[in-house]
């Protein structure tokens, strides 16, 4: 009698759901257990959103951040499905895809990632330029083309929220714009980079003065127009005019995955067990920005690319122990610091016992990335044009 080959589905093609199936395509799975792997996105490519920043300065180029899936996973044996999901019938353990293709599982793994919420503020929708995505980044770079080329003596640019991704586009944007530009940078809370070591915002706040960016806490947006933003501060509205707003505020779950049946929190994510498991659901696993875990040190785990990246490693090693009769290992999350871009040839990084900032840390935030990149053959390509590209620039003088 022939066993049946298990199948796992992986809907999101982030560092969740994309490390994950790299993960479980290495695993030492016997020849008549090893299970079909499917991989769905959205997208063609895989996005590693850390270096997103990079590519409004041309520090780097769209192929090293965004590597096709088909090239990622060649010879991995994973089946890659570039489709939108429809929905998920947990009950009969299916996933319905936009196109009409049905993906019965034995395992599932949510990956989907967030969204940006753009519809908190009136005009923010119509007006406002996300920063999430690869299609985001081109988006934004065609505007900026567009102000760079038009007469406009000054381009003002307001970005909402003074989190990460504020902050380190505030700076890249501001060395790209040099002189012309005028960056206001607006933040609800009384300070920048809430969450982060002081020595990280120390450093940031001196990289946003020396480049005049200036910063509004405290200060809420009414509303967004064509050319204006309107701020509150302290009951008081001021409209002021503006050449483009970006907005980085906020992670919503994804519809298809708040409308299952499934015990959520008060943002939508998904609660797990310590083993990244949905509560009675052990067939399912989450991971990333859609799901709510505590590891097994109690950690509340945040909703970032490193953690995603740890979690990716023990959903696959539980997904394999789950199919293959061996215990399961609880998720433990390590901290291993903070890394922030903050223009070009600058960055500011604390972690292991390490403060580093300027030029150092920036070279030190390259090699740590270039170490994530999901495959060995990606690195080197990407590592080999490193090391060449400044050379060519240099000879074409």
């Amino acid at each position: 009698m022939t066993q049946q080959t298990h199948r796992i589905v992986i809907l999101g093609g982030g560092f969740g759901g994309l490390y994950t199936a790299l993960r479980l395509s290495q695993l030492p799975w016997e020849s008549t257990q090893k299970p079909e792997i499917v991989l769905v996105d959205q997208s063609d490519r895989f996005l590693f959103s850390p270096l997103l920043y990079e590519l409004l300065t041309g520090e780097l180029q769209s192929w090293e951040i965004a590597p096709p899936f088909a090239e990622l996973l060649q010879n991995t044996g994973v089946r890659f499905c570039q489709a939108v999901v429809a929905g998920i019938d947990i009950d009969q353990q299916r996933v319905d895809l936009q196109n009409g293709t049905e993906l019965p599982y034995d395992r599932l793994v949510l990956a989907l990632g967030g969204e940006t919420p753009l519809d908190l503020v009136s005009g923010a929708t119509d007006y406002a330029y996300p920063f999430r995505t690869i299609a985001d980044a081109y988006r934004l770079e065609e505007r900026l083309r567009a102000l760079e080329e038009s007469d406009a003596d000054k381009i003002r640019v307001a970005i909402v929220g003074a989190g990460y991704s504020g902050v380190e586009l505030a700076c890249k944007l501001a060395d790209r714009l040099g002189e012309r530009g005028r960056f206001r940078l607006i933040e609800v809370t009384d300070q920048i980079l809430r969450t982060s070591p002081e020595f990280n915002r120390e450093a940031a706040k001196k990289a946003l003065e020396s480049r005049g960016v200036f910063i509004d806490l405290e200060t809420n947006i009414e509303s967004i127009g064509k050319d204006t933003i309107s701020l509150e501060y302290k009951n008081q509205v001021d409209t002021i005019p503006v050449d483009l707003v970006i907005w980085t505020v906020g992670t919503r779950v994804s519809l298809v995955v708040k409308s299952l049946s499934l015990k959520h929190n008060q943002r939508g994510q998904i609660t797990t067990t310590q083993t990244l498991q949905v509560l009675d659901h052990p067939e399912i696993f989450a991971l990333g920005d859609l799901a709510d875990c505590v590891d097994a040190q109690g950690q509340q785990i945040p909703a970032t690319a490193q953690a995603a990246f740890q979690q990716a490693d023990y959903t696959a090693w539980n997904i394999w122990a789950s199919l293959t009769n061996r215990p399961l290992l609880p998720f433990q999350y390590q901290k291993l610091g903070e890394m922030l871009s903050l223009g070009i040839d600058n960055a500011t990084l604390t972690g292991l016992g390490i403060k580093l900032d300027g030029s150092f840390a920036y070279l030190a935030r390259r090699l740590a990335y270039l170490y994530r990149l999901p495959t060995l053959d990606h690195q080197l390509r990407v590592g080999f044009n490193w090391l060449v590209r400044p050379i060519i620039e240099t000879l074409s003088r």
